[in-house]
């Protein structure tokens, strides 16, 4: 990805914010949005943005899980499959 083209100062998404949004439909770039030649926002079509979000939070319950692991806690899965066939099955709650 060249973010070199991605870069636009706040006046041209003012004055192309409709042609902005019709590109998204076609290519999912990213803006970078300047303000006195500083970075200052992104712009992102909403489907890649959820993408992104999830991704997000598939890794923070990876990362959680490493951490677990590190801290000793987990069972192997001999014993866990052993402990969920062993448990009564709960009484189902639909009529």
């Amino acid at each position: 990805m060249n973010l070199s083209n991605q870069i636009k100062p706040l006046s041209y998404l003012k004055s192309n914010a409709a042609e902005i949004i019709r590109d998204f439909a076609d290519k999912e770039d990213t803006l970078i949005i300047t303000q006195n030649g500083e970075a200052k926002m992104v712009v992102m079509d909403i489907a890649k943005y959820q993408r992104q979000q999830d991704t997000l939070t598939m890794l923070k319950i990876l990362a959680l899980g490493a951490k677990e692991i590190e801290a000793g806690k987990f069972q192997d899965s001999e014993n866990f499959f052993k402990e969920l066939n062993d448990e009564e099955p709960s009484e189902s709650k639909l009529p």
